[in-house]
């Protein structure tokens, strides 16, 4: 593979991990108070 590729190959993987990551801090970091069930949701019926 050329360095071109290497590049590119390492650069996406990156990304993904980067990305991936980021979506796993934000709801293994999730406060409790924020989530709530659909019994407590008003929907003004």
């Amino acid at each position: 593979m050329t360095i071109l590729g290497w590049i590119f190959m390492l650069g996406s993987w990156g990304l993904i991990i980067t990305l991936c990551s980021v979506c796993f801090y934000k709801v293994l970091t999730t406060r409790k108070d924020n989530i709530h069930a659909p019994l407590d949701i008003d929907t003004e019926d």
